[in-house]
């Protein structure tokens, strides 16, 4: 088994691959600071929980956005899980070319992202990940990673919405049943989510036109992205597991 692990702004996402089956997954903040050990019990008990033991889990792959994070936590699977986990970086092997700018100015997240979309529904194809960040990432027919957009996630708007007003209070993030709110809560609901909406079609649409890659698949990922691309014709695909997927991907394309 193939222990896989998502270091995002918010969240960790951890899941654990017996073959290509996904066979469980779970969640931890990221931002509480932990020690090794303490990664280490709590990876443990996690996999016990979901009946998995220590003892078959044969490699380990990181994808982190979060460098302050990585000591621990590669500390913790050496440790723990007894094998040195391959970190996403420079490098590792992953079938797709970044040819852009500054290829090195590419997160771990979007090129896992982007090479799980690549192998599953083939190119071209706009990878659209609703994270902390909202991001677009357009790779083609041979699989090169040529642009990328990225705006800020909900969750960062509806917090700056809380935080820098003073009445504003912190929300539930939900699409309200109407967009003619009538009071401040479904209000901010209504903007957040039909915002992130009109964004998500504009710049899709956007991509389009410029590219000229009017056969373009969308897929989406993250956390929100249910909520948005069951309101949106212009999103072809919601992949819930498309991160882990693609750290599977990877882990096989460097396997020894």
């Amino acid at each position: 088994m193939i222990f896989v692990i998502d270091v995002g702004n918010t969240n960790m996402t951890m899941g654990v691959f017996c073959g290509e089956k996904l066979a469980a997954t779970f969640r931890i903040m990221t931002k509480t600071p932990r020690t090794s050990d303490e990664y280490g019990i709590m990876i443990t008990q996690l996999l016990k929980n979901n009946g998995i033991e220590t003892s078959v889990i044969e490699g380990a792959i990181i994808a982190s956005v979060v460098p302050d994070v990585m000591h621990s936590l590669t500390s913790s699977i050496i440790r723990y899980l007894h094998t040195k986990p391959l970190i996403v970086g420079p490098g590792v092997k992953s079938g797709i070319k970044v040819a852009t700018e500054d290829p090195r100015g590419i997160g771990a997240d979007r090129i896992v992202d982007a090479v799980a979309a690549y192998v599953k529904y083939g190119g071209p194809v706009l990878v659209l990940d609703f994270g902390t960040a909202t991001t677009y990432d357009l790779i083609t027919e041979d699989g090169r990673f040529t642009a990328g957009i990225t705006a800020p996630g909900i969750r960062i708007s509806s917090e700056a919405l809380w935080k820098e007003t003073a009445k504003l209070p912190n929300i539930e993030i939900r699409k309200p049943k109407t967009i003619l709110a009538q009071e401040t809560i479904t209000s901010m609901q209504a903007g957040l989510m039909y915002g992130q909406i009109g964004q998500t079609e504009y710049i899709i649409r956007k991509v389009k036109e410029e590219s000229g890659l009017a056969n373009l698949k969308v897929v989406a990922t993250g956390g929100l992205g249910r909520a948005i691309a069951d309101e949106t014709d212009s999103i072809d695909i919601y992949d819930s597991s498309l991160t882990l997927d693609g750290l599977r991907i990877i882990y096989d394309k460097n396997r020894k």
